[in-house]
């Protein structure tokens, strides 16, 4: 993924980030709401509800690779998902897509994630995979590091190809390492010895779980760590029972 620091923009103003919402009664509304057949299709595959366990909830890890980090400046680059479940991690099945962005790579960028201009100079554009990709997500709970690229990117590319965007629940995975480390502000000793908060990032937080190092900025190999992150983070703070409400966003 590339992710930059934390930045408010448009796009972040989703569904999703309205507190308490019922995922499985917002999927019914879309499914009728819905105009492109291939939206109306994911819609209707429904969505668990609120009282799930976390254990018999599908779960797909999804990252993307993007130009930059505002959805309406910069597109996708590249997309990794890797089905999963809290009890296994479906790698047999991980899917990667180059795409080819409206917007021109950043040298910043191309540093980040080494995806370069060659890469993607016979890569489709996302409409023509979008059928797999919503097959994939159908169903399913998004698992990624940090909330603000994927859905809102997904949204902004969709708004401008189709006409319509789509909303998605996701657990995020550095929400959960901020409940735990971000939950009160520095204190005054804090600040006067200079000590930095903790680092919620996806590699300092899968340390801290004991997870190996991978190699980051690589759609499915973020989504693999995204994924092996939260197992950790149920195994070690939650319950396979542990409510799905409790858990997405």
């Amino acid at each position: 993924m590339l992710y930059l620091g934390p930045k408010r923009h448009k796009a972040n103003t989703l569904t999703g980030d309205q507190p308490g919402i019922d995922w499985a009664q917002h999927f019914a509304e879309r499914a009728n709401q819905a105009r492109d057949a291939r939206l109306v299709q994911y819609y209707q595959a429904g969505m668990v509800t609120v009282d799930t366990p976390i254990k018999d909830v599908p779960l797909l890890a999804i990252d993307f690779e993007t130009t930059g980090f505002e959805p309406e400046k910069d597109g996708i680059l590249s997309i990794g998902v890797v089905p999963m479940t809290l009890q296994r991690i479906s790698s047999n099945k991980a899917r990667h897509w180059l795409l080819k962005p409206k917007f021109h790579l950043t040298e910043s960028s191309v540093v980040i994630h080494g995806i370069t201009h060659n890469d993607i100079a016979a890569a489709p554009d996302i409409t023509s995979m979008l059928d797999e990709l919503l097959s994939y997500m159908a169903g399913s709970v998004a698992v990624v590091h940090f909330r603000g690229i994927e859905r809102p990117f997904l949204q902004a590319t969709l708004l401008d190809r189709l006409g319509e965007g789509i909303d998605f629940p996701v657990i995020d995975t550095m929400e959960l390492e901020a409940r735990l480390h971000r939950s009160k502000p520095p204190g005054l000793l804090d600040k006067l010895l200079g000590r930095q908060p903790v680092s919620i990032r996806l590699a300092d937080s899968r340390r801290r779980y004991g997870l190996p190092d991978y190699r980051p900025h690589h759609a499915v190999t973020d989504a693999l760590a995204s994924a092996e992150l939260l197992q950790a983070q149920i195994a070690d703070r939650f319950s396979p029972d542990t409510p799905i409400a409790e858990l997405w966003k």
